[in-house]
């Protein structure tokens, strides 16, 4: 049987939720990830920059505007040596200013993801995927990117049965 990775960055704590500011203690792309790993098994791995992203909200997507426009790679916390065991990995993130956060460009360049299987999920507020595919595709050299899943942040509570069908039908 394949092994799968379910990587991803998610954000505590301020968040912007049906057009206001709420104060989570679950990020809405971890909430996700897990509903991943309730459906389809694998191992989940969390990325945390080294330098948090400010606990304000407005100031966080500021910061990482910036970190998008300077094609910034942010330093991350401890990862795996390499991801050699893993057939599939799942990658999920919030979609900042229309992309992933680019600490989630600094860990997959970090590795030759050659035929390995890339499947994308996202929460957001309204913006999709983005560009965030296609970037996949760019820096994921070699892997199969399938196409990946949107869910609205403030939605992502609920959404257990359509991220399980859609993760079991993405293997």
């Amino acid at each position: 049987m394949a092994e799968i990775l379910i990587v991803y960055y998610s954000r505590k704590g301020e968040n912007y939720w049906n057009g206001g500011i709420k104060n989570i203690s679950k990020g809405n792309t971890e909430r996700v990830a897990e509903f991943i790993q309730k459906a389809v098994g694998g191992e989940l791995l969390e990325i945390d920059t080294v330098k948090p992203y400010d606990k304000d909200y407005y100031k966080c997507i500021e910061e990482a505007k910036k970190e998008l426009h300077a094609n910034a790679r942010p330093e991350i916390k401890s990862c795996p040596d390499n991801l050699d065991k893993y057939d599939t990995i799942f990658v999920g993130y919030p979609n900042w200013w229309g992309t992933m956060p680019m600490c989630m460009f600094t860990f997959l360049e970090k590795y030759d993801l050659s035929g390995k299987t890339i499947i994308p999920f996202c929460t957001n507020e309204g913006s999709g995927m983005g560009s965030s595919e296609s970037d996949l595709k760019k820096i994921c050299s070699g892997a199969e990117v399938r196409k990946g899943i949107s869910i609205h942040g403030a939605e992502s509570e609920s959404s257990e049965s359509k991220v399980a069908a859609w993760a079991k039908n993405s293997l």
